[in-house]
């Protein structure tokens, strides 16, 4: 598995819509605006390919101007879930923010996520929350 820092607005970048769309955003009846991808302009996007480029793991990460990194959008084909994908993800995640220096790491993981962040070393953070229609839990790790 190769995992690149992709540039907002590319071809890559489409494509992770997409994956992200079909995980996670389809199955909640939701869609994305214009506006909440343009949004997007200013964060850091992680692809996940296979030694033959195809796509199988991206997520989202939000700069805060706190020194912290908000994952958000974490998304892993169904053929490759439970695979250690999003494991190597999250574990780039956290390389990145640490040579960007940022110190800390948040995201609001759906109830379903809680028990793979807690593995690794997220903290949950208060009580749970609706987001998107389902329960979220806002988990932490300093990095």
């Amino acid at each position: 598995m190769t995992i690149l820092n992709i540039e907002f607005a590319t071809p890559e970048y489409d494509e992770t819509v997409q994956l992200r769309d079909k995980i996670l955003r389809r199955p909640l009846g939701l869609t994305f605006s214009e506006e909440q991808l343009a949004e997007e302009y200013a964060d850091f996007h992680l692809a996940a390919y296979t030694h033959d480029w195809l796509l199988r793991g991206c997520l989202v990460l939000t700069p805060k101007g706190d020194k912290t990194l908000k994952m958000r959008q974490v998304a892993v084909d169904e053929a490759c879930q439970k695979m250690g994908v999003g494991r190597q993800l999250v574990d780039a995640s956290e390389a990145l923010g640490r040579a960007n220096n940022f110190d800390m790491m948040e995201l609001n993981a759906r109830e379903t996520a809680v028990p793979f962040y807690l593995k690794l070393n997220y903290t949950i953070v208060g009580e749970p929350f609706e987001e998107v229609g389902i329960a979220h839990f806002k988990m932490i790790k300093k990095l």
